[in-house]
């Protein structure tokens, strides 16, 4: 008499394996195992061993008995496995195609057609102002020439007589578990539920054609990289009358040479000389709306940070903008005249040579101003 295998070994699990464990390990080997999907020799008595194990592990006395004895407290206790909390279809269906109430659609029911993506790469002046974009996307369209019946003008597609217009066929088979009905695509009309004899000459019976078709977007002010743009009924056509999916415009903007974006604000990095930080000045400073005066105190120093209200991005959805933050910093010069050399060091003289440490350096106030 050959010598029973223990059934924690067989599943693979140990002793103290939860329900969920075994049930986990029972799907995998069931799917590797099965007759109809392993061709091994040896497959069918695996898959017989596999359930027979479940059987009594999935049952709560079953496995209090097989603990305490072993494989006589179970004898002739095997059985099918205990399938009130497991999902067939998840099991099964997808190789097998067994019918399970509402799990599983028909073939030419009506389905949503696939999203598409673009990439819309941007000035920094038209994200912060907006603009209308002309892109070119490639995506299918409805055949022109047979207008989507896939067939050819003058002719009509008609109606599957081997599963009757529902693009599917059902097969009773008996199975370990009973009589199970199979559900497989129909191999006369490839789940369209209509033959088609005369496919049309232009898109080959598809019903559609692949073309490059030009869009203009308008892309609102205030948009940044990251940001996206949902265009509804942009994207691939629906199958079997479903509706059109949906074009995905993700905003890539360029870098500027001056500027930088922090949220809806601003940055400018802005030099000065030492005569207008000592001093003071009023500026004339670049922002996206063109050159604005700003006044700087006397005694400005390195890294001081000012705000110029309003002259920041549009904010995206909503009202207002943001501010154009300015940061200073003071140009010394390397190469002096004799003259201006000779005003330094008279100035040198009054200053004193006293040195004091400082807590931040200009980089340290830049990344705060910036985020890190």
């Amino acid at each position: 008499m050959a010598t029973q295998r223990d059934y924690y070994e067989i599943l693979g699990v140990s002793r103290n394996a939860s329900a969920e464990e075994l049930k986990s390990a029972f799907r995998t080997l069931a799917r590797k195992y099965h007759p109809d999907v392993n061709k091994e020799p040896d497959a069918e008595e695996k898959f017989k061993e596999i359930n027979e194990a479940y059987a009594v592990l999935s049952d709560a006395d079953k496995r209090r008995a097989y603990d305490q004895f072993g494989h006589a407290g179970v004898n002739g206790a095997g059985g099918v496995p205990d399938w009130s909390s497991m999902d067939f279809a998840d099991i099964f269906g997808e190789f097998f195609g067994f019918a399970t109430g509402s799990s599983r659609q028909r073939q030419n029911a009506p389905r949503r057609g696939a999203d598409l993506s673009y990439t819309a790469v941007l000035t920094f002046e038209e994200a912060i102002f907006g603009v209308d974009k002309q892109i070119e996307i490639t995506r299918d369209e409805v055949c022109g020439t047979c207008k989507g019946t896939c067939a050819e003008p003058g002719t009509t597609p008609v109606k599957c007589s081997n599963c009757g217009g529902r693009g599917e066929v059902r097969q009773v088979r008996q199975t370990f578990l009973g009589s199970m009905v199979q559900v497989a695509t129909c191999p006369n009309c490839g789940g369209r539920g209509e033959i088609v004899s005369h496919p049309c000459h232009t898109c080959k019976g598809r019903g559609l054609e692949r073309k490059t078709v030009k869009k203009t977007i308008p892309i609102p002010g205030g948009v940044d990289t990251g940001t996206q743009i949902r265009l509804a009924g942009e994207g691939q056509p629906g199958v079997n009358g479903g509706p059109t999916g949906n074009l995905y415009m993700d905003i890539k903007v360029k870098d500027h040479q001056f500027f930088k974006r922090k949220g809806n604000d601003i940055v400018l990095n802005l030099n000065v000389n030492i005569a207008q930080a000592v001093l003071g000045a009023e500026l004339d400073v670049p922002t996206v709306d063109g050159n604005a005066k700003l006044n700087i105190p006397a005694g400005t120093q390195p890294g001081k940070v000012f705000t110029m209200r309003g002259k920041g991005s549009p904010i995206l959805r909503s009202s207002g903008r943001g501010d154009q933050l300015v940061v200073i910093n003071v140009d010394v010069p390397k190469n002096l005249t004799p003259d201006q050399r000779k005003l330094f060091e008279q100035l040198a003289v009054t200053l004193g040579t006293e040195v004091r440490p400082q807590e931040k350096s200009f980089l340290d106030i830049l990344k705060d101003v910036l985020g890190g």
